[in-house]
């Protein structure tokens, strides 16, 4: 691997993904590639901030708002951390990312999706992950995951989660060569030994 790399990871809440991006990030660190784990909203600084308003506010928020402040944590997120990181030949491994915005506020809200790619080409400068691992799992066994404390985004109901299920499955249709998607259903250890064999001909 002559530069560094670009990994997200997305599903619904409550599919496993921070769990196989730890995981990953454990092997990989082992195998002595420099890592970098992040996350959106909220890696740090000014995105910590942005990510307690996305997803602990109180009052109300509009759609358009709430897709706009995803976007502008992904811009200050990409700028300051993922961008040097790459150049630095790292390999970042992000918990959501564009994938995220295009199932929420896209297929979950009712946003158009073409004006959300749009919006996310502007926030990224046009990087795009060199991979995404999609973690499907169903809207009941992800509900039973979260548990009862649910934030604003993982309480909006089971017609909504089901809708962002659905636009992930629908994404990655679009992108197969980017987007693989993983059965959440099998054991921590099946989907990490997927993982791995899923990013070998990456390194």
């Amino acid at each position: 691997m002559e530069k560094g790399l670009f990994i997200t990871f997305e599903g619904c809440d409550g599919c496993g993904k921070t769990t196989q991006l730890e995981l990953l990030a454990k092997y990989l660190n082992t195998q002595g590639f420099s890592v970098i784990t992040t996350r959106e909203p909220g890696a740090k600084g000014l995105g910590v901030q942005l990510r307690e308003i996305l997803l602990n506010y109180d009052g109300e928020v509009s759609s358009n708002c709430e897709s706009f402040l995803f976007l502008a944590d992904r811009a200050q997120h990409i700028d300051t951390i993922v961008k040097p990181a790459i150049y630095q030949g790292k390999i970042v491994l992000c918990d959501r990312h564009i994938d995220s915005t295009a199932a929420y506020q896209g297929y979950g809200r009712g946003l158009d999706i073409d004006q959300i790619n749009y919006l996310n080409n502007i926030a990224t400068s046009g990087l795009k992950p060199n991979l995404t691992l999609l973690f499907d799992v169903d809207t009941e066994t992800s509900m039973a995951r979260v548990g009862k404390n649910k934030d604003r985004m993982e309480s909006a109901g089971i017609e909504f989660q089901e809708k962002v299920r659905r636009g992930y499955l629908e994404l990655a249709k679009a992108e197969p060569k980017r987007i693989r998607v993983f059965d959440s259903r099998k054991t921590i250890e099946q989907l990490h030994q997927e993982v791995l064999g899923t990013i070998a001909p990456l390194l």
